[in-house]
């Protein structure tokens, strides 16, 4: 067991080094409230009294902006997090960051696309890691891929062109022979599981989503709410539980006449070695019956 002192040292490295390393570039705000925390004795004592997985700076930020912290001088921030400590703690100790990046849809079409062509059928799609199910909607996007020497659109319906109040446009840089459908797959069933899945039709759940985003980035919040727009009109089936406790039941629930992909977008990295392995092992048994595999 590490010492307290060590422990301390600890966490204001953990700040530090996000402050540092990960923020500036992406946050000016959260790079300077991280460093201020990682240099402040009183708050780092207070996070350590928290679990470690509930240390993390994302989250006491994430907590602090769902409570309405704008950006602001550290000092100011400091004023707001001691003033509301209580509500915070709470926030902290009953959410997790479940950030849901539907931006990530445009890195899947392509493997989706290509499955439902080669099988000649529509997709059924489970997500494993769904937070809201975000990402369980690549049929109702618009998307850009962009060669450097031309740009290939994709949107759901005949116009191709963005829509001011339409679904969220989703860019990507592409290189190489890079396999860009012609044209959006057919989904007819979407289902995901998570620890603690988010409902989009709760404001706070959809509050939370939006203060995972970091402040300065409006063009990931604008993407956000548009896919949130999308998910309220036919909202996923959501299964709460361990991916691998649940993955197999819920497969059943597919429709035969699809063929069913099952994906993730960023769990794999929160599992141990054991969780992956057994997680591959229950795709490989469903493989045989009918389960093909998209993994990002």
């Amino acid at each position: 067991m590490p010492s307290a002192g060590a422990g301390k040292a600890g966490t204001a490295d953990w700040y530090r080094n996000f402050g540092t390393v990960d923020a500036p570039g992406s946050s000016p705000c959260y790079a300077e409230w991280s460093l201020g925390i990682s240099g402040d004795p009183e708050l780092i004592r207070r996070i350590d009294e928290w679990p470690h997985n509930k240390r993390q700076p994302l989250l006491i930020l994430a907590a602090a902006r769902f409570l309405g912290a704008g950006i602001s001088p550290y000092r100011e921030f400091r004023e707001f997090l001691l003033a509301r400590w209580e509500e915070i703690s709470g926030i902290v100790l009953s959410r997790a960051t479940q950030t849901n990046e539907a931006g990530r849809c445009a890195t899947l079409l392509p493997s989706l696309a290509g499955i439902a062509a080669a099988e000649g059928r529509p997709l059924a799609l489970i997500e494993v890691g769904a937070s809201a199910g975000l990402a369980l909607f690549p049929d109702r996007y618009a998307y850009e891929y962009d060669d450097g020497t031309s740009v290939t659109r994709l949107a759901p319906g005949p116009d191709p062109r963005p829509a001011a109040d339409g679904p969220p446009v989703l860019r990507c840089t592409v290189s190489g022979a890079v396999p860009l459908p012609t044209k959006l797959p057919e989904v007819v069933w979407r289902a995901g599981i998570d620890l603690n899945p988010l409902d989009v039709s709760n404001p706070d759940d959809v509050a939370w989503l939006e203060a995972l985003i970091w402040p300065e980035q409006d063009f990931r919040r604008d993407r956000l709410r548009r896919a949130i727009a999308v998910a309220q009109q036919d909202p996923p089936l959501l299964v709460a539980g361990d991916l691998n406790e649940q993955l197999v039941a819920l497969a059943a629930q597919a429709p035969s006449n699809a063929a069913l992909v099952v994906f993730h977008s960023a769990v794999m990295a929160y599992l141990d070695a054991a969780e992956r392995q057994a997680f591959s092992d229950d795709r490989q048994a469903g493989g045989r019956a009918r389960l093909p595999l998209a993994v990002q």
